[in-house]
Parts: structure tokens; sequence; C-alpha cells
């Protein structure tokens, strides 16, 4: 019996024998205003438990005169039924468009509320990969374990409506309502899938995991060189305001890219030192002073495993080298 239906079968006989059990009540999301049209929610620092119901990371909309466009869904089903109930509050206009910024669990399991008739799901073409790969069924096997209650039998993994594929300009640009977006082409960073939005006429830039604040960034099998490149990418638009895929949003996006880059070339100095040297994984990682990290939200959750991606990343690097 798999872990999802023995936690089932728990909660049937603790309900049959009178025990008093209730899943804990969705936090009521609020839309922070950014800009006239632009909107976000903010996720709690750290990674996804039962305590914050998984709401840990961002998503957002754009109100148009001509409909709604939503950047990611957030990391289960009830927060994307939560995510539409609070853009109503807001705007009237429909949703028309859903942009993902890559298909990791907790930017997309909403899109199962979010979906409906006359909505449109835009992801990058490696997404299609990401989404049949064993590493995403895996994920959401654990996802029904640890988010047990939010994430469960009837969670569906959503595929996009249209695969995007981008020319050498690496950006695909459109208008909605009469507002100018662009859809930026950053895979092979983060994810093999990665996308940005601007938002053109208010320069406010929906950054995906490209771009944590207050909060240690998930790197895992992340191609770090390919990320460092992305973040130049994120300063020569020059947005007024960057949305990350966790944490606050930033008005001063020169300043706050500073954690994420910092850590990402801390990582591969001392993982690349690693292995220039022939130390092992652990004994390296004993040996590195993480100091000026520990302190930051989700350090013990992620270091350990960032830490190993990039030694492998770094091993492979080194293989590479004439």
């Amino acid at each position: 019996m798999g872990i999802a239906n023995k936690l089932v079968t728990m909660l049937v006989v603790l309900l049959a024998a009178g025990t008093a059990w209730a899943a804990p009540a969705l936090p009521r999301l609020e839309a922070i205003k950014v800009s006239p049209h632009v909107y976000y929610f903010r996720g709690e620092a750290g990674m996804a438990s039962q305590q914050n119901r998984g709401f840990m990371s961002n998503a957002g909309f754009v109100v148009t005169p001509a409909g709604v466009l939503v950047f990611d869904a957030l990391a289960t089903p009830a927060l994307g039924a939560a995510m539409r109930d609070a853009i109503r509050k807001v705007t009237p206009q429909p949703i028309k468009t859903i942009i993902v910024s890559h298909y990791h669990a907790d930017h997309f399991y909403g899109l199962q509320a979010l979906r409906a008739p006359g909505v449109s799901v835009w992801a990058h073409r490696n997404a299609r990969a990401t989404l049949q790969s064993d590493f995403t069924q895996s994920r959401l096997a654990e996802r029904r374990s640890s988010l047990a209650s939010w994430v469960d039998q009837d969670t569906r993994l959503v595929p996009a409506d249209r695969w995007l594929d981008f020319g050498a300009e690496k950006a695909l640009r459109f208008k909605l309502g009469g507002m100018r977006f662009a859809v930026i082409d950053a895979g092979g960073a983060h994810s093999p899938e990665d996308l940005m939005l601007l938002v053109e006429d208010e320069r406010v830039l929906f950054a995906g995991d490209l771009f944590f604040t207050g909060r240690l960034p998930f790197v895992g099998e992340a191609d770090s060189k390919a990320w460092l490149l992305a973040l130049d990418k994120i300063n020569a638009g020059r947005p007024r305001v960057v949305i990350p895929g966790h944490g606050a949003a930033s008005t001063d996006p020169v300043a706050d890219l500073e954690l994420t880059r910092g850590y990402l070339v801390f990582l591969r100095e001392q993982m690349g030192r690693a292995v220039a040297e022939m130390t092992a994984f652990d004994e390296a990682y004993k040996a590195v002073d993480w100091s000026t990290f520990e302190k930051v939200p989700a350090f013990n959750e992620a270091n350990r495993l960032n830490a190993y991606g990039t030694y492998l990343l770094m091993e492979r690097e080194s293989f590479a080298k004439p």
C-alpha cells in the first residue's frame, strides 16, 4: 500500500473512532499591488509543509481591459482556487492566459483549479519532457504524503495548451488589452524550462525561481553557470519591480539579486575547489564555512542538496574541459 493510501486509511479509522480531526484552514490570499495593473501573492519562507499548507511560493496576475494574465499557479489545487477567488475580488475580468514559469510542484499544481473554458495555459516547450519525467511523478507521490489533504489522489498534473518555442531573440512579445508583454526564455538555468514575464508598460518582471528574496535558493541539479547568466538578463531589462519565485517583491533588484548571485558563486567556488582537489563530497561539505548563509530561511532544508548538486555539476564541467 502506498504512503498516500495509508494516510487515507488512517484518516478513515480516526473518523470512525470518533476522533476529532480537521484539515488546517486554507490561508486567505491577499493580492499585493505593485503597480497600476500588477499584483502578486507572497508565500511564506521555507519549504513546503503541512504548517504552511504548501503556500511557500509566489504567483501573480495582471489586470488588462481584455482579461487577466496569470503568472504561475501555486502549489496545490486549493491554493489555485484561493487565487481564483482573490483575483475575482480585484476585478470582474476573466482569466485569459496562465503562464507557468517552470514545472516544479510549487508553481503549477494550482492549475487544476484555475484552468477553465477560455483559459489558455502557456509553458516552455522543454516543460513537456519535465511533465512526463519520473522526477515529476515521484514528486507528486511525495507531495501526496507531505501535503496530504492538500495534494491527494485527485490532484492532476495539468499540461500546457501552448508549448512555447523561442527563436534567436529568446523572447516572445504580445499584447493583451493594449498592454505589452514579453515572455523571456531563460531555460536551462534553474530548470530546463525557465520563463520570465516582463510587463513592459509598467516595468515589472515576474522572474520565477531565477530570483529568491528572504530565503535560500533551491538549486538542486540546476546549471548554476547558466543561472548566473540569466541573472544578468534581469538587470539588463532594468525592471522597476521584480517579483521573485519566493520572497518579497524587489524594488532594488540589483542589490536584492546579491543573495541569489552570491550564494551560487559561493557554491561553485567551494564545490569547484573540492572537485579540483579530488576531495570526497562529505568531507568537502563539512570543511566549508557556511556561516554567511546558515541563518537564511530554508538553509537546513536545501543547502546540502544544493551543494551536492553543484558538486556533481562541477565534476561534469571539469570533464568537459580540454
